[in-house]
């Protein structure tokens, strides 16, 4: 089971709880439980690893001295055999919510001494929830015996393309919006923002050996570890990166240690703190002595998302390090209290990326001292505004700062990016693209219209340090004008078709070939078929040619990276290395959006990235593997899940069909659309039935259909006639009766049929999956994963074409209709109707107000 089905299986589950429980609180139970599994799996691969035998692992005993010291001193912590969830698992019946209790008392118990700040007190929210589960002790042994059950299947071998604790807890916020993010107390970062933070940071640090980052407001910890994850992509050993991580909340808390070490990450380097992060400047101190042991860490990266304009107590912390060369942020508004902490936390050569409320680039009184501070100071490298309703819990707009302690550079870089994302129920998301084209402009510190523009210190002084976005970026759309002239008497203005200029650079000879000069300001359309014009010109032709010929073996460099290197590649690098070739291919190749291009490979992506990452853990093998399909159905009131068929592991049963069992399903299609056929000649016939003949018997109440014992009477009385020796005209009620009974019959029979081998292909299918060559298991995966790829892509100098089409046709039709052939057809239309009026004859008065009607119609 791969993390997007075990989410939703976990969804599903949480919602059959929600009754109990908190929603908000059901997820820390499920990650508690998912943690405790990857502890005891890692224990049991650390033995196997080393010799155990699986006799010596069911021995396995606090009672054994030497093997809980082997086993802390290798892994950390000790789980005798009773405490293993697969002994859990094992166990079925006689498991208890005991079981439970016991197990995590003793993990207490038994970390390893210089593990503890990992390893302490990290299931108390699991511990003290139990009994939140049920009533009784038999209730929450149902419960968590489960949820167990429902986790059991999830791989935990770190070959996952993020941690699979940060993805579930998103995927249970992102569905339990409604009760989460602000009115359960949280603030956390979606995983896109997170990814795009985590980006800019690592280029910044893609040069160093060793790495230590730091998050002061970890929460869930995913902003840690999605910058490991990028950043990883740069250094040649993960285990030279250190984390550093504080969390106010005890809950929140333990998710970042789990998170953490489920990432692989060596006890070592992750260094955590459950604190508040403004009251004590941490790192770094000993928690026996902080005043005395107080030596403050810098690091390469600092990242946080903190809650949003929080209450705190500046009191007593003017002459505080952190603050003091800044100012106090109001105790009203404590976000640029935790910019200055992080800030002050980062190294001379290092970067620091905070998200905060939109309100920060302007408000006024001590904020505005601070923010004035920081400008004139040098510190502020970037300000990216996000798209609103970004945030579950909040919809308050929101930015991104970038801010480093020593630039080369005194300007500032305003991105507004509001404008890039896609809808997601009621929040807003950021697509990869507008990921990637953001992280592009940070990196190249370039100006794109509507979008960045490399803002000068002296320009943010004119406007006395405020740096509200619509200041320096216009990122409004372009109000549409009329041509008056054009308005009056036709004609395309030039200065519109100038607005085309990024077509007329690419296609030079186009222009000319679409458009007459009317006169020196003013064409017309040489040809009405503007469409036949673009697509048959010879620059149109050259374009599609050009691109065409660069992306001639792109399909052949997909093969070799995902087909032949299937087990070996490194699935968080290979969407980069695809994307890169993908911009070198389009270099130089004019209108085609590389970013729209990079959006239709990440689409494809994260459906190849969750394939790979189930072969490379169970195997090439698992591309001939079937699963039963389990759907949920209602049995005496209660709701309980059966196999309803199979569905391929990985293989879809469609593509199977469409490729290897074409004829078996074109003959089943052929069937269906004759049972579809049928349908709409039952239809026609019923129609064709007067609504005096539908007064028969044989029709309903409701005259939309047949009564069937009575219709069945009137065709035995109609063969019985036929047999008699009485005729029937073909259009005649009786024989229309008859044609009724013919089709029933081919209805039956063919549905009937459809039933059998709709059966019969989905075995077989089955069990072509199962007996699938190498060579067709890997033709199978080239048509799910590369031809949708490459048939997107090369579709796009098509795109680019019809664009075309469209912007000219809208000119075109823009100015077809003039205000001066209105007024003709107006004065045509009145000259008409008066002519009509004069054939009008009545009495004196009727004559006189015709009259009146007339003079007025005329305007005299």
């Amino acid at each position: 089971m791969n993390k997007q089905q075990l989410a939703s299986k976990i969804w599903e589950a949480a919602n059959q709880m929600r009754s109990k429980i908190e929603a908000n609180e059901y997820k820390d139970y499920i990650l508690g439980f998912i943690f405790y599994k990857f502890l005891s799996d890692k224990e049991i691969k650390y033995l196997r690893d080393n010799d155990f035998t699986e006799d010596e692992i069911r021995q396995l005993s606090e009672e054994d001295r030497d093997t809980v010291k082997f086993i802390q001193d290798n892994v950390g912590y000790f789980i005798s055999y009773n405490n293993l969830f697969s002994t859990w698992i094992n166990i079925g019946n006689d498991f208890d919510v005991a079981n439970v209790r016991d197990a995590l008392s003793a993990f207490s118990r038994l970390i390893k001494p210089s593990h503890k700040r990992v390893f302490e007190n990290i299931f108390d929210t699991l511990q003290t929830g139990l009994s939140k589960l049920g009533d009784s002790a038999a209730s929450q042994t149902k419960a968590i015996s489960d949820l167990i059950h429902l986790i059991n299947d999830i791989p935990m071998d770190g070959k996952q393309d993020y941690d699979v604790l940060g993805f579930i807890y998103e995927y249970l916020i992102s569905m339990f919006a409604a009760n989460a993010g602000k009115k359960a107390g949280e603030f956390y970062t979606p995983h896109e923002v997170s990814l795009l933070m985590s980006e800019i940071v690592a280029n910044h640090l893609k040069d160093k050996k060793e790495i230590q980052i730091y998050d002061p407001t970890s929460g869930s910890g995913s902003l840690l570890i999605n910058i490991g994850k990028s950043v990883s992509r740069y250094i040649d050993d993960e285990n030279n990166i250190k984390y550093y991580a504080q969390e106010l909340k005890a809950n929140t808390y333990n998710l970042t240690r789990m998170n953490l070490v489920m990432r692989g990450i060596i006890p070592d380097n992750i260094v955590t703190r459950n604190g508040d992060t403004l009251e004590d400047d941490w790192p770094f101190f000993d928690e026996n002595d902080p005043v005395n042991t107080y030596n403050p860490l810098y690091v390469d990266a600092v990242v946080s998302n903190p809650p949003y304009s929080q209450k705190w107590d500046p009191s007593n912390k003017e002459n505080d390090p952190r603050y003091a060369r800044f100012g106090l942020a109001p105790k009203s508004k404590a976000d640029y209290a935790f910019l200055l902490h992080d800030l002050y936390h980062v190294k001379p050569d290092g970067i620091m990326t905070i998200v905060l409320p939109h309100g920060v680039l302007f408000r006024g009184g001590e904020e505005g001292v601070i923010r004035k501070n920081l400008i004139e100071e040098n510190h502020i490298d970037a300000i990216i505004g996000l798209p609103a309703n970004i945030f579950f819990g909040t919809g308050i707009p929101t930015i991104i700062m970038v801010l480093k302690q020593r630039r080369s550079n005194t300007d500032v870089l305003i991105i507004d990016a509001s404008k890039g994302f896609v809808k997601e129920g009621k929040n807003n998301k950021l697509r990869a693209s507008d990921i990637k084209k953001i992280v592009d402009v940070v990196v190249e510190r370039k100006s794109v219209e509507k979008f960045s523009r490399v803002v000068t210190k002296d320009e943010i002084r004119e406007n006395e340090y405020n740096l509200n976005i619509p200041r320096y970026v216009d990122s409004s759309e372009k109000v549409e004008s009329w041509d008056i002239y054009s308005s009056m008497y036709g004609g395309i203005p030039n200065a519109e078709l100038d607005e085309l200029n990024e077509y007329w650079n690419a296609f030079p000879r186009l222009r000319e070939a679409l458009f007459a000069p009317v006169s020196e300001k003013y064409s017309e359309l040489r040809n009405a078929d503007v469409k036949h014009t673009i697509f048959a010109h010879e620059d149109i032709e050259n374009f599609v040619q050009q691109f065409e010929e660069r992306f001639s073996t792109y399909k052949d460099f997909l093969n070799q990276q995902l087909i032949n290197n299937m087990m070996q590649l490194n699935i968080s690098k290979q969407e980069n290395i695809i994307s890169e070739e993908l911009l070198v291919r389009m270099n130089n190749i004019p209108l085609v959006d590389y970013y729209e291009a990079y959006e239709l490979i990440d689409e494809q992506w994260s459906k190849i990235a969750i394939d790979l990452e189930i072969i490379q853990t169970e195997g090439f093998e698992a591309t001939k593997k079937v699963d039963p399909l389990m759907i949920l159905r209602k049995k005496n009131g209660r709701e309980e899940e059966v196999q309803s068929g199979w569905l391929g592991h990985i293989m879809p049963f469609e593509l199977i069909q469409k490729t290897i069992l074409s004829e078996e399903s074109e003959a089943l299609r052929l069937m269906e659309n004759r049972a579809s056929e049928i349908s709409s000649e039952y239809e026609e016939l019923l129609d064709s039935f007067s609504e005096e003949e539908k007064e028969s018997d044989s029709f309903t109440e409701e005259k939309d259909g047949f009564v069937a014992a009575n219709i069945s009477k009137e065709i035995k009385q109609i063969k019985a006639d036929i047999r008699a020796g009485e005729k029937f005209d073909i259009d005649s009620f009786e024989m229309r009766i008859l044609k009724y009974e013919e089709l029933s019959n081919e209805e039956k029979k063919i549905k009937a049929s459809i039933k059998t081998k709709t059966e019969e292909l989905e075995i077989k299918t089955k069990e072509t999956i199962e007996t699938l060559s190498d060579a067709q298991a890997n033709m199978l995966l080239e048509k799910k994963w590369i031809e949708p790829i490459y048939l997107a892509i090369m579709s796009m100098p098509e795109t680019v074409v019809d664009n075309l089409v469209a912007e000219v046709t809208k000119l075109s039709k823009k100015y077809e209709t003039t205000l001066t052939s209105i007024e003709n057809e107006i004065t045509n239309a009145e000259q008409e109707l008066s002519a009509m009026l004069d054939m009008l004859v009545g009495n004196e008065f009727d004559m006189k107000g015709l009259s009146e009607f007339k003079a007025l119609l005329m305007g005299e």
